[in-house]
Parts: C-alpha cells; structure tokens; sequence
C-alpha cells in the first residue's frame, strides 16, 4: 500500500469516526443551551389574610393584600423582576424554604386554622424544573397557632417550624415523595415573661411586641445538623436542642437556654460561615450580639452588644431581618420604623463595626435576601407592598438602590431557585 492509499485511509476513519460524534456533541451543546435558558426564579411569600384571634398588644395586622405565593423570573444581569405566576393561598404563606435539590418548596401558612385548636400549618409543593411552577402535595398541621418560621434540616429529612402565637416549635418528617408527615416532636416554651420595656431600647422608644405571651419567632439547625436552635422573643431566650436524626426529637441540651437582656426580643439569629460566630437580631432592643459558638458542645458565650441603629437614634424601632453575607465579611439588620438596612463590617475576630444604612425605599421592611450570587439584595417592605432591588458593593459592603421596585401586597420572605443549575 502506498502513501498515498494511507492517508486516504486515515482520512476516511476520521471522517467517519467524527461523523459517529456529530450528534453527541450536538446533542450535549443542545441540551447546555437548554439548561441555560432556564430562569432564575424568586418565590416570595405574602401576608394574604388578616392576622385573627391574636392578642390585644399585637401591633403587626397586616391588611393580607397578598395572594398567596408570589412567582417571579430574575434578571441575571439587572436583578429586575418579572411576574411569573401565583400560587393562590388565603392562609399567609409568610415563610418559605426551598429543598437543596431545588425540587420541593415548603411554607408556613401563618393564619391557617386547622382543627380543634385552630393550630396553622405547614404546605409541601414540588418545582417544576422547567418555568419553576409549584404544584401542591400536601398540608399538615404545624403543631401550634400562628407559623411564622420554617427551615430545613442539613439532612434533607425534616422541616423545623416556630409557631410564634402558639410559643411553640414543631419537627415535621419530610417523607420520600416530598410531602409532610405529622410531627415527630412538639416542644412548648414556658417561663417568665419579660419585661414591656426593652432594656437596650432607644432613648424614647415605646417598642412593644412580644412581650406579652411565649413567641417563638425562629429555628434552624446548626450546620453540623447535631444542635437546633430556636428563639423565644417573649422570654428573651435562645434555646439549644440537641437533635437525633433518626427520630427526629429534640432533647435540652446542657445548658438549655442561654438569655438576653430582659425586654430586648431576640427575633432572628444568623450563622457566620466559619461556623464559629453567631449573631442575633432584638427586635425590641434593636441591637445586634455577637456569640461565639462551640459546634462540639452546641453552647453560646456573648462576647459583644450593638446598636442596630445610626448613632444619636431617638424613638421607637423594630428590628426585623440579620443576614451575613456569603463571603462572611459583612452582616445587615433590618430596621422597621427607621425603615433602613443597618451595614455592618465583620473583624478578624467577627467583631461588628457600622459602616453605613441604607434606606429601603419602603416602609416596615420585614425580611430581605440575596440573590444566589450575591451580587443584589431584594427588600421586601411589608406595609409599601412592594420589593425593593438594591446592588450590593462585595468590597465595601454599601447598598446602592436599582430604582427598581416589584409590586407584591404585604411581602414577608424571598427565596430564589436558579432551574439552570437544577
């Protein structure tokens, strides 16, 4: 055979063998061009009842001008909204978790009514991996009046609720299709309610909200999934829970609470991502502590108190949402009255020094989250009834408003789900 009988030869295997990998490799850049047209979904949960059979001294009545669960489609490169659908519900779907795999949604109905004792509850609701649609699975009972919180276990097998009314928190199993057991354990708070006047409140302030009854306002697991922590605004307490996965009860840990200044509300808590560091939010006290926090024994030490606000602040506030940012270098408090999102810097040793605060461009601003990348901040102003879209500074921190708003009636959480990773 000659030279040129070879290469011949050779030319034509290698026509054929890229003729055999053409429709692979079409197929493969057809699918990547598919998953990328997928969209950036935000779900944003809503007041959409009026809050009933509350205590007098309860000062948060939302009107309930939202419908239910709130689908919008995310601008990757402007952080814009666009209206996506609703998930109609007159029950308050005011918290929402989404599953790691991105294919379940679950929500606290806060003014849901069910059974005898009037207990809320708690929707499961599998994603469509397409357009990001929910279609429901299940509703159980939340395990006491009024769920205000909802977080997922690290395991992925159990849904842990704060019942704010009720002064209760509920473990619920997450079962193989996605729906909702009943729970596996119910704990009630009790003790000595703390005083109407918070003890770091502003000069001026006639803050009052939780002092009245146990409000449990949050829960989450720690990121070992060993130790479960709630907050009882009521009491002025941090509960710790140790947490067996197999059963999905709660035990006290030793010791089982640790407290706050009397009257100062602890509302919402946020690990750092280390781990190590944990800060909570005083509604009532408007004020930021930071802990350190031993992951083996699940115990919390104070090692520093500040104000969520300006200094030279006079007056009445609210705190509402805390928030570290995913590179760990800044936290964000949410003030209500004062209607701003306090910035703060974390030090080398989680330290907290002000930086700045930006006004939400909306009244009673309830919770605010990032978008998966970190690079905006959506605010949801409950009383405005609108989403406020801010651009977040990584180096400094600084929020620059987007003079973009969403419409949504009484917002109270948001979460995102990018389909394109899913």
């Amino acid at each position: 055979m000659n030279r040129h009988d070879q290469s011949r030869r050779s030319f034509l295997k290698s026509s054929l063998a890229m003729t055999g990998t053409l429709p692979l490799i079409t197929g493969l850049a057809h699918a990547e061009s598919k998953s990328a047209d997928k969209p950036l979904m935000a779900y944003v949960g809503t007041f959409s009842s009026p809050l009933q059979d509350v205590l007098d001294t309860q000062v948060d009545l939302p009107p309930g001008n939202g419908r239910g669960i709130h689908l919008f489609k995310i601008d990757r490169k402007t952080g814009a909204m666009t209206p996506a659908g609703i998930q109609r519900m007159g029950t308050s779907p005011s918290c929402l978790a989404v599953n790691a795999s991105g294919t379940r949604l679950y929500s606290t109905n806060e003014t849901d009514r069910v059974g005898k004792e009037k207990h809320g509850s708690v929707s499961a609701f599998s994603i469509n991996s397409e357009d990001g649609s929910l279609t429901p699975l299940n509703k159980v009972n939340s395990g006491g009046d009024g769920p205000t919180y909802v977080s997922i276990h690290p395991s992925g097998k159990y849904l842990l609720i704060a019942n704010y009314f009720g002064g209760s928190v509920s473990v619920l199993p997450i079962l193989d299709d996605g729906s909702l057991g009943e729970a596996t354990d119910v704990k009630n708070d009790a003790g000595k309610i703390g005083p109407t006047t918070a003890e770091n409140a502003p000069e001026g302030s006639f803050a009052f909200s939780g002092h009245d009854h146990t409000h449990a306002h949050m829960i989450q697991a720690d990121p070992s999934g060993r130790f479960v922590l709630h907050v009882d605004l009521g009491l002025d307490k941090i509960y710790i829970w140790k947490f067996d996965q197999k059963s999905g009860k709660l035990t006290p840990n030793d010791p089982p609470a640790i407290s706050l200044p009397p009257g100062d509300g602890p509302r919402h808590f946020h690990f750092h991502p280390n781990g190590r560091w944990f800060y909570s939010i005083q509604e009532e006290g408007s004020t930021l502590v930071l802990f350190d926090y031993d992951p083996k024994a699940g115990t919390l030490t104070a090692r520093q108190t500040v104000s969520t606000l300006p200094a030279g602040f006079k007056g009445s506030n609210f705190c509402s949402e805390i928030l570290v940012s995913d590179d760990g270098k800044f936290v964000y408090a949410g003030n209500r009255l004062h209607d701003s999102i306090g910035i703060f810097s974390v030090g080398p040793q989680g330290e907290l020094t002000w930086v700045a605060d930006e006004w939400t461009r909306g009244n009673y601003p309830r919770s605010f989250s990032f978008d998966p990348t970190g690079e905006f901040l959506y605010c949801g102003n409950q009383r405005a009834d609108n989403i406020a879209i801010f651009k977040v500074d990584r180096v400094t921190g600084k929020l620059t408003f987007t003079d973009q708003y969403a419409a949504v009636g009484n917002p109270s959480h948001i979460v995102f789900l990018d389909l394109a990773k899913k």
